[in-house]
């Protein structure tokens, strides 16, 4: 049995494509690594080995999602250990480049890596001399290195020729020294897709093509040309983990609504998520919803999508998770959660609703169509003659998407949050593709075509 699995707990939010990792430190005590403010995982994995968290070390100000670092503080005592440079304005025990921390045993030692961010620490975990592991957080990240333009475009570049000089510190570890990043397949910060997530300096030398890259400029230009867009709400996050996010009670909930009181909410200015099934809101929905179905991505295209200071109302199905769509949309900043409620009980009230026409693959016809998907994904193949308006940009440019489109994506999910933001701006004789342009092309026999 080695370290791993006598002693690192990776804690995988697939969703966010984020990991967090939980070190049992032998004593009954645990190392908490960028602790998500959704515990649960973490706070299962501790209660199996009996462990309370005595360190929450965070590697950077989190864009993506909120710290748990003050929760597991106020709840558990812990330290929390984070870079001097970010200037937290909440208790913390402030680390500078070759600080050590003492954790009974084991040693934790700060190393500055900035790049992702201005203040990014990675966290080398060392045995006495030996170098266990080093959590890298956003900088070498398993096959990559996360992305430079958190901070704006101007900043790119220059936290981009930093990420190249802290990739290369990092890699003078010893090759044995496993990597344990926290952003992975399915993150916003440019992490490439890919099973593994977690590594080891040897393996990175070896496969990682920023590492090869043969200079500097040749570095900024392969990492930059890879940035893709990302959430909108990651230019709010950094700033609250950084003022440090309200603490939370043990179990949120989420109440119902009757009909009478959404109306009354709508009046004030509440907006609508509709978390259903794509088949369930085609059907029927309450007019200006947006559709988000609950799954892993949930929480990124609500930050995307919606603002976070406006009251939310959800109509859900019976049988979801309640308490999962709650810490979705905690985790991420929103907190003006006013409750649920089913469209059963919004018609059964005379509720109005309306509806989203789903066509099948081999029926999209002459009809104009709208590609809402990721540049890579359109440029790896898309419908021949389809507009492409990537989904996080439609709603400031609805007045671009063509009249009566057929709207899609890979699946459907994202292509019917599209539909339901073009209702919104006033669009009519939508619909949606069932599927993807692979089921068009296999329905239809024509090739896809690639590239810009």
């Amino acid at each position: 049995m080695g370290f791993v699995d006598d002693h690192l707990i990776p804690l995988v939010d697939t969703g966010l494509g984020n990991s967090a990792y939980l070190v049992d430190l032998g004593d009954g005590r645990a190392l908490a690594v960028d602790a998500s403010r959704d515990l649960r995982a973490l706070r299962a994995a501790a209660g199996r080995r009996g462990l309370t968290v005595a360190f929450a070390a965070d590697t950077h100000l989190h864009a993506d999602f909120l710290t748990g670092a003050l929760q597991l503080a106020a709840d558990d005592g812990a330290t929390v250990l984070a870079s001097a440079a970010g200037r937290r304005s909440f208790e913390h025990r402030a680390l500078a480049d070759g600080d050590e921390v003492d954790l009974g045993g084991l040693t934790l030692r700060a190393l500055a890596t900035p790049g992702h961010t201005d203040e990014h620490l990675s966290f080398l975990l060392l045995d006495g001399a030996r170098e266990v592991g080093v959590f890298t957080g956003g900088s070498l990240i398993v096959g990559s290195a996360a992305r430079t333009d958190l901070l704006g475009p101007a900043r790119a570049e220059d936290l981009a020729r930093a990420q190249y000089r802290s990739l290369r510190r990092l890699a003078r570890l010893p090759d044995a020294t496993a990597v344990w990043p926290t952003h992975g397949a399915g993150s916003f910060c440019s992490a490439p897709p890919g099973a593994e997530r977690t590594t080891t300096i040897g393996a990175q030398r070896r496969a990682n093509a920023l590492l090869a890259a043969p200079d500097e400029d040749s570095f900024v230009r392969e990492l930059l040309d890879s940035l893709g867009s990302y959430p909108a709400y990651f230019e709010r996050l950094a700033e609250i983990n950084r003022r440090g996010p309200a603490l939370l009670p043990a179990g949120p909930s989420l109440p119902a609504l009757s009909p009478a009181a959404v109306r009354e909410l709508l009046g004030q200015g509440a907006q609508i998520v509709d978390v259903r099934g794509v088949r369930d809101f085609a059907a029927g929905h309450i007019p200006g919803a947006v559709s988000i179905r609950l799954r892993d991505a949930f929480a990124s295209w609500l930050g995307w999508l919606l603002p976070d200071d406006s009251p939310l109302v959800f109509v859900t199905a019976p049988g979801q998770d309640l308490a999962e769509l709650t810490w979705q949309a905690l985790k991420i900043g929103y907190e003006r959660l006013c409750g649920h409620l089913t469209m059963d009980a919004w018609t059964a009230d005379g509720g109005e609703r309306v509806s989203v026409e789903v066509v099948a693959a081999d029926g999209v016809g002459d009809r104009p169509v709208l590609d809402v998907r990721q540049r890579s994904e359109w440029e790896s193949g898309h419908i021949p003659g389809a507009v492409a308006i990537e989904l996080g940009d439609l709603a400031a440019r609805a007045d671009e998407a063509p009249s009566g489109a057929l709207v899609h994506c890979g699946h459907g999910e994202r292509a019917m949050t599209a539909a339901s933001l073009l209702q919104r701006a006033g669009h009519e004789g939508l619909a949606v593709l069932a599927g993807g342009p692979d089921d068009w092309a296999e329905a239809t026999g024509r090739p896809l075509q690639e590239g810009a």
